[in-house]
C-alpha cells in the first residue's frame, strides 16, 4: 500500500491500533491470526507497532481473514463524512498503476465506496473478496474493459457492472487516458 497524504504515518499508526483492537477483541494472538490470514506473524507485528507500510494485497488478507470490510482497518468513527476527489486517504496498488480513495464506508451495513484510477495502458488483478461480496463499479471516466472468471466486459464512461467479487477479476486500461471508477463493495458476511 502506499499512502498518497502528508499524515500517512499517522494513517500507517492508525491502522495498527484498529488491527490490534480487532485481534485481541476475537482473542487471537498474532501467530492464531498468522496462521488464517497467510500473513507473517512478523508482518502483522509490525503493522500493529506502525512500524510497515503494507500492500493493499496484505490489508485484503487481513480483512478477509477476521470477516470485516477492508476499511474497518481505516476506522475513524466519524458519522458524517464529505468525501473530495483528490484529498484524502489514497492507497496505491504495488507498481502505482491503480489508486483508490476511499470515499464511503458503513460497517454495520458490510458496505464500502472507493474512488479507483486506473492509469493509461496497464491493468490491475484484484485479490479475491470475502464470501459472499458483490463488486458494482461504474466507469466515471474512460473505457475500461473487466475480466470476471475469464470473461471480458468493456465498459465505457457510465457503465455499470455487478459481479460476485469472490472470483478471479482484473481491470485493464488499453487506452491513453486515466479511467476513473466509483466501487461498491457490498460484503455479505
Amino acid at each position: 500500500m502506499t499512502l498518497e497524504k502528508d499524515d500517512s504515518k499517522q494513517v500507517v499508526i492508525q491502522v495498527g491500533t484498529v488491527l490490534k483492537k480487532l485481534r485481541k477483541e476475537r482473542r487471537l494472538s498474532l501467530e492464531n491470526l498468522s496462521e488464517i490470514s497467510g500473513v507473517s506473524k512478523l508482518t502483522l507485528g509490525n503493522i500493529e507497532r506502525g512500524e510497515t507500510n503494507p500492500t493493499i494485497g496484505v490489508l485484503w488478507k487481513i480483512s478477509k481473514s477476521l470477516s470485516i470490510p477492508l476499511m474497518a482497518l481505516f476506522s475513524s468513527g466519524n458519522s458524517v463524512t464529505v468525501s473530495r476527489a483528490g484529498s484524502g486517504l489514497r492507497i496505491s496498488g504495488a507498481g502505482g498503476n491503480w489508486a483508490v480513495e476511499p470515499i464511503f464506508q458503513n460497517p454495520n451495513d458490510g458496505m464500502e465506496m472507493y474512488r479507483a484510477y486506473l492509469q493509461p495502458n496497464s491493468s490491475y488483478h484484484s485479490e479475491k473478496h470475502h464470501h459472499n461480496t458483490t463488486e458494482l463499479a461504474t466507469v466515471m471516466s474512460g473505457t475500461i474493459t473487466i475480466n470476471v472468471n475469464n470473461k471480458s466486459y468493456t465498459l465505457n464512461e457510465y457503465d455499470s457492472i455487478s459481479f460476485d467479487a469472490n472470483g478471479m477479476h482484473s481491470y485493464i486500461n488499453n487506452t491513453d487516458k486515466v479511467v476513473v471508477l466509483h466501487i461498491l463493495l457490498k460484503y455479505g458476511i
